[in-house]
């Protein structure tokens, strides 16, 4: 017979391991991958920023329960990204991945993801198939279909009335995406359609061939270490006083304060500013500039909205992920205060919202930043939701 102390002790000792059984067993693994080196770098690092503000400030959890986010650099190589998956499904056993930069990762990894039931929460890129034909139960955007942020320019551009554009855009998904956006709304055929690689530095060349179009403004989509560069030798060439400049994803929160003053005054159009009143926006700003000593960008507007999405479905669930029904109905249903204000998805798992035109101006402190100056569509719906049928 086995001494009470002795049956004491292994009483104990079992109803710890089973404690921390479960405390291992509560833990949610998130996979974030996004670009995170390299020219791009920058725009992956305030999607990753923003969303471990939101978990640091809940004490490692999300919803009420720990999570574990293992950041994966995607390098802006599918064939890398593709790779990440895998270990992230095969080996990490994660429920959820977020992030996600650029286009051609998300054509990439989108259906492998989806397809394995894990859930993706896209805080960037936007790819108009996966908005349409090429939808998911198991994807959710906080960001825009990408052609959604070139819409609002267009607009803005038909309702000033210039007759004569030029587009430029990188060859790729995004840069398709952007201009047929654009061109959504600016009904006036375009002068021409410049498609530099996705690596390009050197935009000599495509300067010269816009001041020889001599068009009555350009629309320009080129994101991260593209827009920094084009615009500095923009303003370099004198083309700044010449011909308008209207972009997206070009001159926002990454690239001004290395663009500077050669930004000053130009014109971008999106979903969010760091000017925005709503307290949910302010209490973002102010905790984000504290934090890391910077102005937020839009990106990490966009990933801090998917931190607050994935707190709330899992809040709805007590953190238990293994129902694959029930985490899609809390994501659908999950109620938090977006830092761009009324949020709401549409039946293909994208936002309905506003879109506004900001200008490149100085703060108080003298940084560069974006103030709003129009909201030309409201309660904007992409155009391809419609033809997205979902199976759930």
């Amino acid at each position: 017979m086995q001494h009470p102390r002795t049956w004491l002790a292994t009483a104990l000792f079992t109803a710890t391991l089973c404690a921390l059984s479960l405390a291992a067993q509560a833990q949610v693994k998130i996979g974030f991958m996004a670009e995170l080196s390299g020219p791009q770098g920058p725009l992956g690092q305030d999607q990753y920023d923003a969303l471990m503000l939101v978990v640091e400030r809940n004490g490692g959890k999300l919803g009420g329960v720990p999570v574990q986010v293992i950041r994966e650099d995607s390098q802006l190589k599918p064939d890398v990204a593709n790779q990440i998956v895998d270990k992230l499904i095969d080996k990490e056993k994660v429920a959820i991945i977020t992030g996600v930069t650029f286009s051609n990762i998300m054509m990439a990894v989108h259906k492998k993801v989806t397809d394995r039931e894990v859930f993706l929460i896209g805080s960037n890129s936007g790819p108009s198939p996966v908005a349409g034909a090429q939808c998911s139960p198991f994807f959710f955007s906080t960001s825009w279909e990408n052609g959604q942020q070139a819409e609002v320019v267009g607009k803005y551009a038909a309702d000033k009335g210039i007759k004569k554009v030029v587009t430029i855009a990188p060859n790729y998904q995004a840069g398709k995406d952007f201009v047929a956006g654009f061109k959504r709304y600016y009904k006036n055929p375009t002068a021409t359609e410049l498609w530099p690689a996705l690596n390009t530095q050197d935009f000599s060349a495509e300067i010269a061939q816009i001041a020889a179009a001599q068009p009555d403004a350009v629309f320009a989509f080129l994101p991260g270490g593209l827009g920094i560069n084009f615009v500095k030798q923009w303003a370099q060439a004198g083309m700044k006083s010449k011909i308008p400049l209207l972009t997206s994803s070009t001159t926002d929160g990454i690239g001004l304060p290395a663009m500077g003053d050669a930004a000053l005054g130009l014109l971008s159009g999106t979903f969010w500013g760091p000017d925005f009143p709503n307290a949910a926006n302010q209490q973002f700003v102010k905790e984000f500039e504290a934090k890391y000593k910077r102005i937020p960008s839009q990106y990490a507007a966009q990933s801090y909205d998917a931190a607050q999405l994935i707190d709330a479905a899992l809040a709805k669930t007590g953190g238990k992920v293994e129902d694959k029904k029930a985490l899609l109905a809390a994501f659908r249903s999950a109620s938090f205060k977006s830092i761009r204000g009324d949020f709401k998805f549409n039946t293909n798992q994208f936002p309905i919202q506003d879109l506004h035109m900001f200008e490149a101006v100085k703060d108080a402190q003298g940084r560069m930043t974006l103030k709003t100056v129009a909201t030309p569509l409201k309660a904007d719906k992409d155009a391809f939701f419609d033809k997205c049928v979902m199976k759930m």
